[in-house]
């Protein structure tokens, strides 16, 4: 039975009720049902299998950025051996986490979530490495938000000086966080100090943050690095805030964000970068952030611009435990995603 982009999706399994195979797709999804060290909330390994479950509700005509459908978007299997790393890594993580951080014994735990963290990322960085060798765009679906260091170092070696723009309540430039070299809330630290070829980290929506990492990220401006160094931009919630307050255009504070990117771009979106209220049980919700059409004018005026996204990832969505409650976390993540898709 041919497609049909205007009747209710009919493939439960697939990706938007999409009927692409990898081979016909141009932008390939790929799942990462990893959530070992989430500091708080914890349930990210279930979003990539949500968001598919409800992604064929989502209209596939989009206003903003028209039948994005036709690019071909496919999303891969559920590589069930992720998500037993993440159980197995979970296992020893939580204690520690719970105590806030390793004490005098820990050390075999923490090498053995190291090691489950670093065989995600390596695994990330395989399937993305192999989806840039066939002339397509990787878009990672997490899981926590360490999982995606894959992928920026599949797009620093295709594209050198690629810049991220990181949508995210959270700098995440801690080192180590928790005794974790792989934390969600180390990834960018390590983006800093172990990844050449990212040129710049531009960071939306911050609002949940140390000292350390302000004054981290203040030595690595543009000002006060050298060539060749990854320099940060960082457009703090609090100021974006007044300055809407007192009548400010957040069109004009997106032209000034998209100002400091590179040619060539990855998008980042950590779903605690949005309000809330639209994805409540992410794991570390902070009051604040972009709300839907503040992400809407965003991501449509870096289509617009000279600026090429060559990957994202979606990370930090955490569907609700609770058996028949409300899926809205997965529904948001799913249009999130769409729209993702639209801007590559």
């Amino acid at each position: 039975m041919p497609f049909d982009p205007n009747a209710a999706a009919t493939d439960p399994d697939a990706i938007f009720g999409l009927p692409h195979t990898r081979e016909t797709a141009s932008i390939i999804l790929i799942p990462v049902p990893y959530d070992a060290t989430s500091s708080f909330g914890v349930g990210s390994s279930r979003a990539p299998e949500a968001i598919r479950c409800v992604s064929g509700q989502v209209d596939l005509f989009d206003r903003r950025f028209g039948a994005i459908h036709e690019k071909g978007i496919y999303m891969e299997p559920h590589p069930a051996e992720v998500l037993e790393w993440s159980r197995q890594a979970r296992a020893d993580s939580a204690p520690i986490i719970a105590r806030g951080g390793p004490r005098a014994g820990d050390e075999d735990a923490v090498s053995r979530v190291d090691q489950l963290s670093s065989r995600v990322t390596s695994h990330v960085y395989m399937r993305c490495d192999e989806t840039y060798g066939q002339g397509k765009t990787p878009g990672v679906i997490g899981g926590e938000h360490g999982v995606a260091y894959g992928l920026y170092k599949a797009a620093a070696e295709r594209y050198p000086g690629v810049g991220i723009l990181q949508i995210d309540a959270h700098m995440d430039l801690r080192p180590a966080y928790e005794g974790f070299v792989w934390s969600h809330a180390s990834v960018m630290h390590n983006v800093l100090y172990d990844l050449d070829g990212v040129g710049r980290i531009v960071q939306v929506g911050i609002r949940d943050y140390c000292e350390r990492e302000a004054a981290l990220a203040e030595e690595h401006a543009a000002d006060r690095v050298g060539p060749g160094q990854t320099s940060i931009a960082t457009f703090f919630w609090d100021d974006i805030a007044d300055e809407r307050i007192g009548g400010g255009s957040w069109g004009v504070i997106c032209e000034r964000i998209i100002t400091r990117l590179p040619e060539q771009v990855v998008v980042s979106i950590d779903i605690d970068g949005l309000d809330p209220s639209l994805c409540p049980h992410t794991g570390t919700p902070v009051p604040g952030g972009l709300n839907w059409d503040q992400l809407s004018l965003l991501l449509k005026m870096i289509k617009e611009s000279d600026r090429v996204v060559v990957g994202f990832d979606l990370v930090e969505v955490c569907p609700s435990p609770i058996e028949g409650d409300s899926p809205i976390d997965a529904v948001i993540g799913s249009r999130v995603l769409y729209r993702l898709c639209g801007v590559v």
